[in-house]
């Protein structure tokens, strides 16, 4: 028995595991003849994850979390299904022409070479836990069952069991249930479905990256935007314009909402579901990523009795998640919070949140003057996109409201000029606006495996590190990659700030209409940090990469 499991009892002892139980499980072992993990597992001793990190110092491999990993559809398409379902084995990437193979048992020499064999590849065997391979095998089997049975049916019948009462029992309604399910484990914030000319791409956002999931066959496509188009309660037969919907499901015991977003494309309707999965946001103000310095100054606006906080960065930077941890910090019994949103991402308790609704005429504008009537403390406002928008919310913040809202620009000092550019007289703005922060979200190292190095002198060049404001570090970190971030050196995402307080001399700029970088550069005399800024020291504070701040922030 030691000769067989020699290595992976030496790895399970230096783990510190207990040396009575393994001895219990060798007898065992030996006597019913059933494999020594089973019996480990079956006793309690080991998990199947601690497992597969013993199997990887055993047989000094890598271990990998499946249940986080992007796998790559197309290295998956390298080995036949049955062959993978035979050895327990699931081919996940393709690095430097190797396979990368996810196995349950790093031993099984003979599975290793037929996949050497069918694939004519180098294979890099990666320890995984048998439970997490075993369901994503079963999902890949059901994908492709499910997708061939819909493939196979005739046109019409794809109609009926799409809309029809046994929907539940479909084979499309088990894909799309499917991708969701793996899309909220993945952590995905998006889901795009995109037509080409010949199949549809499944995508996911993770962590702000793209990631190529499946593919699915073009004579399907039809039944599954139908499909994700009656979920979203959104006209099934319109095809020539967007339009937006929403999707409630019930995972796991969880309710997770999804944005759905159509688009009309050359090849057919692209759509795109956005997770607002609260139960994995963190709507803590103090937990968002603010340096000290940056929190002063944004809780100090909020702490006012009125004025107009804006919060500016593209779509995806997190907007929204750090207005919602505002309206957290600061609602109570004694405040009266109302918001106006397209749509509502997350629903708060104790506020009053108000859904804009195109179609009946319940626009910004239009619900705005009945909000105020309505005897408000705070009011959000989910976007200023026109002048209307942006009238009533300077009007909202000149008659002792506090007003927190979103604007579409890429810097902090942007805002001011961009509110006149709206038509807003100059001085309104000065004597509304409170503060303006910009935003963008950077992946987080993981914590588990960054690795620190000296950086050079025209690395530093490069990134303009600017050291009149940070001391140059001696050393920053770098993404390796291991079990716990599926490889990719990052877990989860922290945000970047540019905190601007409109002083009386940035509102007498705005009164003279001087420029955006006249702004800035009176902001930063007072002690703004640049986005830029603020990303380099969390980078030497080793919370993300210099590569990462540089993609996100000028």
């Amino acid at each position: 028995m030691y000769e067989t499991h020699g290595p992976v009892l030496d790895a399970l002892r230096l783990r510190g595991f207990d040396l009575t139980s393994i001895v219990d499980a060798m007898d065992s072992a030996d006597e019913t003849g059933r494999p020594l993990r089973d019996v480990l597992v079956d006793q309690g001793t080991v998990t199947e994850t601690e497992l597969a990190d013993v199997m990887a110092d055993a047989y000094g491999i890598a271990s990998v979390d499946l249940a986080g990993f992007q796998i790559d559809p197309a290295a998956v398409g390298r080995i036949p299904l049955a062959l993978s379902r035979r050895h327990h084995v699931l081919a996940i990437a393709v690095e430097d022409d190797e396979l990368v193979l996810a196995v349950a048992d790093p031993g099984d020499v003979l599975a290793l070479d037929d996949v050497r064999a069918a694939t004519g590849m180098r294979v890099r065997p990666v320890a995984v836990a048998r439970d997490e391979l075993l369901k994503v095998l079963d999902r890949y089997q059901r994908a492709e069952t499910d997708l061939d049975e819909v493939v196979s049916t005739e046109d019409d019948e794809k109609l009926d069991v799409v809309t029809g009462g046994d929907a539940d029992e479909a084979p499309i309604v088990r894909y799309v249930n499917s991708l969701i399910e793996q899309a909220i484990q993945n952590r995905a914030s998006d889901m795009h479905l995109e037509p080409t000319a010949t199949d549809l791409r499944v995508r996911f956002r993770i962590d702000g990256v793209l990631h190529e999931i499946d593919t699915v066959p073009r004579s399907a496509q039809s039944a599954l935007i139908s499909r994700l188009k009656i979920m979203s309660a959104v006209d099934i037969t319109e095809r020539r314009v967007p339009q937006n919907g929403r999707i409630t499901m019930d995972l796991g015991g969880r309710s997770v909402d999804l944005r759905v977003a159509t688009l009309p494309t050359v090849w057919g309707e692209k759509i795109v579901l956005r997770v607002l999965d609260t139960g994995g946001v963190d709507l803590d103000l103090a937990r968002l990523g603010f340096t000290d310095g940056n929190y002063e100054r944004f809780t100090g606006a909020l702490r006012k009795p009125h004025g107009m906080v804006l919060v500016t960065g593209p779509t995806g930077s997190g907007k929204s998640t750090t207005l919602y941890a505002a309206l957290t910090a600061i609602s109570s019994a004694e405040v009266n919070v109302i918001t106006v949103e397209d749509p509502v991402e997350y629903r708060l308790p104790g506020v009053n949140q108000v859904q804009v609704n195109h179609k009946a005429g319940l626009t910004f504008a239009a619900v705005l003057p009945a909000i105020l009537r309505s005897d408000p403390d705070v009011v959000l406002i989910g976007e200023i996109r026109d002048r209307v928008t942006a009238q009533l919310a300077i009007e909202a913040s000149l008659t002792g409201h506090l007003v927190l809202s979103t604007l579409h620009t890429n810097d902090a000092p942007s805002a001011v000029t961009r509110l006149i550019e709206m038509g807003i007289e100059p001085f309104l703005v000065g004597s509304s606006l409170d503060c303006v922060m910009a935003q963008r979200l950077a992946r987080r190292l993981c914590q588990w495996c960054k690795e620190a190095y000296a950086p050079s002198d025209t690395e530093l060049a490069a990134a303009r590190w600017p050291q009149q404001l940070l001391e140059v570090p001696d050393k920053l970190w770098r993404p390796v990659g291991c079990r716990s971030c599926a490889q990719t050196g990052y877990r989860g995402r922290i945000a970047l700030h540019e905190v601007m307080p409109v002083t009386e001399q940035i509102e007498r700029q705005a009164v003279d209409r001087l420029s955006a970088h006249d702004i800035q550069r009176t902001a930063l005399e007072q002690g703004m940090w640049l986005l830029r800024y603020d990303g380099l020291r969390k980078a030497a504070l080793g919370d993300t990469s210099l590569a990462e701040v540089l993609r996100v922030a000028v």
